[in-house]
């Protein structure tokens, strides 16, 4: 009998949990979810990046209405694949993690690594290597906090474009 107890709280324990996701479900929450809806509001519109020159992977030299670059390429690439126009925001890293934090930038990019020390202030995705110009360095890309559709299908496509490097 006392065998059987063990059985009997896992199927207690995963009826109740497929009750949850099913209510969860009923009220329409979609994981991941983007509370500020970035990614909504960018697909089909315009997507603001803030990016902070790095040299071999950032070239903003402020002539150009664009940084260049191999980030700055991917960043179009993702644009592109949500049918998005960029807003280039060019700056220091501390200005642009404050936009980033205030809901004027959407993303921003630079030579931030999987170290960075602005994780307590923005999102991170996972870090890539294989980004050309990155010398071995695992680059980063930055979000605003809470932001995981967004932040999902960035790194969905840096996986698909990085990882065919």
């Amino acid at each position: 009998m006392n065998a059987s107890r063990p059985c009997l709280l896992r199927a207690v324990s995963a009826t109740a949990v497929l009750l949850l996701a099913a209510a969860l479900s009923g009220c329409g929450l979609t994981i991941p979810a983007d509370p500020d809806a970035t990614l909504a509001s960018a697909t089909g519109g315009e997507l603001r990046v803030g990016a902070s020159a790095d040299p071999g992977l950032i070239d903003a030299d402020g002539e150009s209405d664009a940084p260049t670059g191999s980030i700055p390429d991917l960043v179009t690439g993702f644009a592109d694949a949500i049918d998005a126009e960029i807003e280039w925001t060019e700056g220091s890293e501390e200005t642009l993690v404050g936009m980033l934090e205030t809901g004027d930038l959407d993303l921003v990019v630079g030579g931030f690594t999987s170290a960075t020390p602005w994780i307590d202030k923005a999102g991170a995705t996972r870090g890539y290597p294989g980004i050309e110009g990155a010398d071995g360095r695992e680059i980063v890309m930055l979000v605003p906090l809470g932001e995981n559709a967004f932040l999902s299908a960035l790194e969905l496509y840096l996986d698909a474009e990085v990882g065919s490097r």
